[in-house]
């Protein structure tokens, strides 16, 4: 009998780990599609969230662009479309590059293009920052190129908005750059997510899973009053109409937040899964291709 019963409960052990491994998350990269965004023309850097919190985040591409978690540890999230996992921001952590080791990233110069394109499940809240070379503040403003989810003050609210400055400053004679596309699909919450903008060097467009929507000219809020535009401006964010070109303005390159006059601010709140950079324009069928991706 005592034998018999050893049995048994050696029978039900091995059931009992069988049945834990079976319910355990399986994470695997999404080879293909990491390979895909690796060929892409022009391609610079591809982040995939794939370090556990504490560790520097590694580009793979024309260097590692070590990215620094700044205001505490950023948790890994054992779920993401790219490498299988996801960085979680709660609204006060970010990422940093430091200026001088922006290399390749720091695009810039008349004719100029790029393209900055994300996986992000967004909680939703407010306005979030994804990723680019982007300070609202220091010396009046190192503005450069940067992806965003809702800018609501200039009809961007709860959509991608790609922003491009040549002065770093704000655009005259309003309080604030107002040179960004934004889509006309808003961005979900709670649902991962595809978001991109690409600028060309004459137009900025901001895509939704891989999609151009075009947006008939509009009134954007909060310009009215200001000298030259008594009732306001009027535009079409999609495409945005912008052939200045990019600056070189010395911003450090984040993820998650930037410089503004009150501290790091615009908090990107959510998960993000995978963030790349190219020196080129993709077009809509090269970032559906991307987006579809399974």
């Amino acid at each position: 009998m005592p034998n018999l019963f050893s049995f048994f409960l050696l029978a039900f052990l091995l059931l009992q780990v069988h049945d834990s491994n079976a319910q355990a998350p399986v994470t695997k990269p999404n080879k293909p599609l990491i390979q895909a965004i690796q060929s892409a023309p022009g391609f610079i850097a591809l982040w995939k969230f794939d370090e556990k919190e504490g560790n520097k985040r590694m580009a793979v591409g024309n260097g590692t662009f070590s990215l620094q978690e700044m205001n505490g540890t950023i948790p890994r999230i054992e779920e993401g479309p790219v490498s299988g996992y996801s960085i979680q921001l709660d609204g006060s952590s970010y990422l940093n590059l430091p200026h001088d080791q922006t290399k390749k990233l720091n695009i810039h110069g008349a004719g100029k293009e790029v393209t900055v394109i994300a996986w992000v499940k967004r909680s939703g809240e407010q306005t979030g920052f994804v990723g680019g070379m982007w300070n609202e503040y220091a010396d009046g403003g190192k503005r450069q190129y940067g992806l965003f989810v809702s800018l609501p003050h200039y009809n961007g609210g709860d959509q991608v908005c790609g922003h491009i400055s040549q002065t770093g400053k704000p655009t005259p004679p309003f309080p604030y750059s107002i040179d960004y596309s934004a889509s006309k699909q808003t961005v979900p919450k709670d649902q991962w997510t595809c978001i991109a903008f690409t600028y060309d060097g004459e137009y900025i467009r901001s895509y939704v899973n891989g999609e151009f929507e075009a947006r008939e000219p509009e009134l954007i809020k909060n310009t009215a009053g200001f000298e030259g535009y008594p009732d306001g401006l009027t535009q079409s964010k999609n495409p945005y109409f912008f052939p200045d070109g990019m600056g070189d303005n010395g911003s450090d390159f984040t993820v998650g937040a930037v410089l503004l006059k009150r501290g790091m601010g615009n908090f990107f709140k959510g998960q993000i899964g995978g963030l790349a950079v190219y020196d080129q324009a993709l077009d809509e069928g090269k970032l559906k291709e991307l987006a579809d991706f399974e």
